[in-house]
């Protein structure tokens, strides 16, 4: 049985004749006649019903084109596979990132990537989510990784990847019990990021329902840097937890009491924009990686 004799009779199946077959194969109506009948031959059984004005299949017919379209679907998809493997070869993937990605190894990710992937040329570029959606709005990144806030624009579309807790964060020497209420800090001076940021409004929106407005003279850049101010002995902070748990400066972890969520890591990309075979490479790495369970 050969493959063409699958893709013959599927035709005349479909077209419910010889000639329109022929006519969409651009091939000779003798030369699919042959090769159905050489098909019938080796299955040892009629496929098809032939009339001077039609063609119809028999009951083996109906059951044999099944099979053969199943055959032939999955050899479409794997063609697609393969053209899309080749086209990840000699891709370009430009990844935004925040630097909170819950439990999401990025270096050990990008690397990992790189070695499946080696010809895909990779460039990362990190900051806050505000400005990596500007990046990725203009086109300056293909892809963004980080917090899902509840107000990101309709234009974007957004899938959750992985979970993220806040903490309170203290000096090292700072007397507080391991679960702490956001008021019983009400007094101390706050360290965060600036004004217009995700943590920033977290903080804000957190200390209002406590019916307090924090104060915050230690606006810095990075979860890292608030670590130091606060680990320093300057403030405390709010924090999502992996940064609070991360190689750094000695800081205090405390729970909340209520608790206060934080937004969930996850992929973003512009909503319509049809991703590069480099870019869906790369969230479905993602997803098969980090991806929790359900």
């Amino acid at each position: 049985m050969e493959l063409r004799q699958l893709v013959y009779f599927e035709a005349v199946a479909r077209h419910g004749g010889f000639s329109r077959a022929a006519e969409q194969l651009r091939i000779a109506q003798p030369a699919v006649s042959a090769q159905i009948r050489r098909l019938e031959s080796e299955l040892g059984t009629a496929l098809l019903q032939r009339t001077t004005r039609r063609v119809a299949l028999t009951h083996a017919g109906e059951l044999f084109l099944a099979r053969a379209r199943a055959v032939l679907d999955e050899l479409d998809g794997a063609r697609a596979e393969l053209d899309e493997l080749a086209a990840v070869r000699r891709g370009h993937l430009r990844i935004g990132a925040t630097l909170v990605l819950a439990s999401i190894d990025l270096p050990r990710s990008l690397a990992r990537f790189h070695r499946r992937y080696p010809g895909v040329t990779l460039a990362l570029r990190t900051g806050l989510i505000a400005q990596l959606l500007d990046d990725l709005d203009s086109g300056t990144v293909d892809v963004v990784v980080g917090p899902l806030h509840d107000d990101l624009p309709a234009g974007f579309l957004a899938e959750p990847l992985a979970p993220e807790n806040l903490v309170l964060i203290t000096a090292p020497d700072r007397r507080l019990p391991p679960v702490a209420t956001l008021a019983t800090v009400r007094d101390e001076p706050f360290v965060c990021l600036p004004a217009g940021s995700g943590l920033h409004a977290l903080l804000v929106g957190a200390a209002a329902g406590e019916g307090f407005t924090p104060r915050i003279p230690f606006e810095t850049h990075s979860p890292g840097s608030i670590r130091e101010l606060v680990s320093a002995g300057l403030g405390v902070a709010l924090l999502a937890e992996s940064a609070a748990y991360a190689a750094g400066p000695a800081v205090q972890v405390h729970s909340l009491d209520p608790p206060l969520a934080h937004p969930p890591i996850g992929v973003i990309q512009v909503r319509g924009r049809v991703p590069s075979p480099a870019t869906r490479a790369w969230q479905q790495y993602l997803f098969s990686s980090w991806r929790p369970a359900k």
